[in-house]
C-alpha cells in the first residue's frame, strides 16, 4: 500500500492537539500545538550534524504541509 508522506491525526484523549504523522524515514509524530516531536525511528548516520539538519528540515516541512492543509479546509468552509 502506498501511503502519503504526511497524515493529519487527532485523538479524543487530546482534544486540543493536532498531530502530523510522517510515514517515511525518519518516521515521527509531530504534535503541532505543543511543537513536540516523537521519533519512531532511530536517526542513524555518520555525521550527527547532518542528521540534525535533515531532521530539522523534515519537521519544518511537516509544519509547512500542515499549514497548507489547514488552509485548504478553511477554503472549503468558506465556499459552503
Amino acid at each position: 500500500m502506498k501511503l502519503p508522506k504526511f497524515l493529519l491525526a487527532d485523538n479524543s484523549e487530546f482534544p486540543e492537539d493536532l498531530f502530523v504523522v510522517h510515514t517515511e524515514y525518519p518516521r515521527f509524530i509531530l504534535n503541532v500545538e505543543e511543537e513536540e516531536v516523537e521519533w519512531l525511528d532511530d536517526l542513524e548516520g555518520d555525521d550527527e550534524e547532518t542528521m540534525a539538519d535533515e531532521a530539522t528540515k523534515v519537521v519544518e516541512a511537516a509544519f509547512k504541509w500542515c499549514d497548507e492543509e489547514l488552509a485548504k479546509y478553511d477554503e472549503e468552509e468558506d465556499e459552503d
